[in-house]
């Protein structure tokens, strides 16, 4: 009986172990290397890789074998910026008091589905009521499909900035939101409202520390935190393990949350090169949200499209950031690649990387930027971002060389997350 157990236990072991997916890659970027490489195996089990081999090796009779031989193979992409709770459109500033938590909900399911399509396995969640929080823990569940998502829930304001959820309301619905809702005026406040993030089970903290465009409110680019509060909030993420986003339009509030040790700094519009030299002295990153930039410029154009407090700020900021980006590329500050997607449709999350290489970066670097430069940020560089033995398998595949035509990552044709098939 012993021997008997032994030997059915030795069986499914070995057959546990030699079930593997075999890729053959025909063409192979792995995100360490800048080099193209041909004819490219690679071996998957469960949801991690755990080889890698020259040419294309053969299957064995358990394995599953997915022929990419005319692809060309990369890391799965990571969007750092992203609005997986709503999407662009004419009456979006009324979906507030029409929608319930549930309508929110159900179309981010949706929006997170379109995400993952379009090859993009990971995203950082930059803002929303929380169902983000939720959205994250339903995809790790598998209980919805969409990318990994490190969400950063309720995104933090002042009294009327740009995250402060009542701006614009009657009177009588205002209220005074405090740091529960994500809105600070001091020091401690900015502790609190932090902690609060953690508690709600944040991964992350975004602050919003200029004013903003889509937001209904007139300044697009004035600073709305002190030094005291900027230093205080990433004082505290640190404390409870978390890194810092600002989204940012003005050189003022830039500096501010650069000085207080800020880890990226969104969209940049009006950056000096003051900021740019320190964030360079800093090691911040810059994300720049090139693709939402160029939409609600066009969209400014359509009367209406906009409330009339944000179409004048979309006309006048949206044009200005890839300028920016490009120099402040050019002058050698780190940049990550985020889209601020629902600003724009989500899906259409690679449009980005045409408008980062028209502003001077080589398509290598904008795929590294996409894949292991924002692994780094993330804490994750032993899980993502790159294509080699022992870490998770986050792999897409597109029909052209993206190094070649750029153009080609907007039309993904195979998307794996963690060694499950989504999309062939």
């Amino acid at each position: 009986m012993k021997h008997f157990l032994l030997f059915f236990f030795l069986v499914i072991v070995i057959s546990a172990t030699a079930q593997k997916t075999i890729l053959h890659c025909g063409f192979l970027i792995d995100g360490k290397n800048n080099e193209v490489q041909a004819q490219i195996t690679v071996i998957i089990e469960g949801d991690k890789i755990t080889g890698i081999s020259k040419g294309f090796i053969p299957k064995g009779s358990a394995d599953t074998l997915i022929d990419l031989s005319t692809k060309t193979v990369m890391p799965g992409l990571i969007d750092m910026h992203v609005h997986l709770e709503g999407e662009t459109s004419k009456d979006q500033s009324l979906q507030r008091f029409t929608f319930n938590e549930a309508d929110i909900a159900f179309r981010a399911t949706v929006y997170a589905r379109k995400t993952l399509m379009a090859g993009f396995t990971t995203v950082r969640d930059l803002g929303g009521t929380g169902v983000n929080t939720s959205l994250r823990n339903a995809i790790n569940q598998g209980l919805v499909i969409g990318p990994r998502i490190f969400s950063a829930g309720k995104s933090i304001a002042t009294t009327g900035g740009h995250a402060d959820p009542t701006n614009s309301y009657r009177k009588d619905l205002m209220g005074d939101p405090g740091p529960k809702e994500g809105v600070i005026n001091s020091a401690d406040d900015a502790r609190k409202a932090v902690r609060q993030r953690y508690k709600d089970g944040a991964d992350l903290i975004k602050i919003t520390a200029t004013g903003g465009v889509t937001s209904l409110a007139k300044d697009a680019s004035g600073p709305q935190f002190t030094d005291e509060e900027l230093k205080a909030i990433v004082e505290t993420a640190r404390d409870y393990g978390m890194h810092t986003a600002a989204h940012a339009h003005g050189a003022e509030g830039m500096k501010r949350a650069v000085l207080a040790g800020i880890t990226t700094i969104e969209h940049g519009t009006l950056m000096t090169e003051e900021v740019m030299d320190l964030m360079k002295q800093k090691g911040t990153f810059y994300v720049p949200t090139l693709t939402a930039g160029k939409f609600v410029g066009e969209q400014a154009k359509i009367p209406g499209y906009y409330h009339p407090l944000v179409a004048p700020k979309a006309a006048a900021i949206g044009p200005q950031i890839q300028k920016t980006y490009a120099k402040a590329y050019k002058r050698g500050v780190k940049i990550a690649f985020g889209t601020d997607a629902g600003v724009y449709y989500h899906g259409d999350n690679a449009q980005e990387f045409a408008l980062m290489v028209e502003g001077g970066m080589p398509p290598i670097e904008a795929i590294k930027s996409a894949t292991v430069v924002n692994a780094g940020i993330l804490n994750m560089l032993d899980k993502i971002g790159t294509i080699e033995p022992g870490k998770l398998a986050d792999i897409i595949a597109t029909d052209e060389n993206p190094l070649k035509n750029i153009r080609a990552l907007e039309k993904v044709s195979f998307v794996m997350k963690e060694g499950k098939v989504y999309k062939q």
